[in-house]
């Protein structure tokens, strides 16, 4: 008896195909958003600014500390309760930005924080002004030191996409369970899951190793 039924398998692909897509396109859009946004935040808690840094401090501990999926059931269900109805992808990146955004945000800062004062100090007594000291001496480093975490983070984004289905996008995880409850083919939706997910993260922890490595190298020549 065959185990997989390969036709079924074929018949399926293009609907995860466009599935992928779906999953990349809101994935990907979140995780620039969450950089951004991260990175404002890290510099504000870096450099102590006043109440912002209570603000963005409140933030990061509300995200980190919640689901993903409670958020996105919050925006997507409760704020339409109050006038504000967002569509479910807007909704997808909204929430996947929200969440990385904080996650990055201890990531960036972490890696503010590894730079010795004397870095700054030192390219102050050389002339720069405070802007040129962050921009040319303290960032570069701080963002080599942040990469690991970055790609570790980027990876657990990419695959928290697969709760947006609770809000009825289309993605690998919906795609996956309707099939599943249309024709009970459960061991090929299911491999074909894992196998697209594979296609997705693969290669951002590929990337991430050779970065990591490149950087290593740059740094202590090993």
């Amino acid at each position: 008896m065959e185990l997989l039924r390969w036709d079924v398998i074929v018949s399926y692909l293009p609907l995860y195909r466009d599935a992928m897509f779906l999953t990349l396109r809101i994935g990907w859009a979140g995780i620039f958003a969450a950089v951004g946004l991260g990175f404002a935040c890290a510099l504000i808690r870096h450099f102590k600014v006043p109440i912002l840094q209570n603000i963005v401090g409140i933030y990061i501990e509300l995200f980190r500390n919640t689901p993903l999926l409670v958020q996105l059931f919050f925006l997507y269900f409760a704020l339409p309760r109050i006038g504000l109805e967002i569509p479910a992808e807007p909704c997808g990146i909204l929430g996947l930005a929200l969440l990385g955004g904080a996650y990055m945000a201890e990531t960036f800062r972490s890696g503010l924080e590894a730079i010795e004062p004397i870095q700054m100090e030192s390219a102050l007594s050389l002339g720069m002004t405070r802007q040129q000291a962050v921009l040319h001496v303290i960032l570069p480093q701080a963002v080599s030191i942040s990469v690991p975490a970055f790609v570790a983070n980027v990876i657990f984004l990419l695959k928290e996409t697969s709760v947006f289905s609770a809000i009825s996008l289309m993605d690998l995880m919906f795609t996956a369970k309707d099939l599943i409850g249309l024709y009970y083919k459960t061991l090929e939706c299911l491999t074909l899951l894992v196998v697209f997910y594979l296609i997705i993260l693969l290669p951002v922890s590929a990337l991430g190793s050779f970065l990591e490595r490149r950087l290593r190298y740059a740094g202590f020549g090993d």
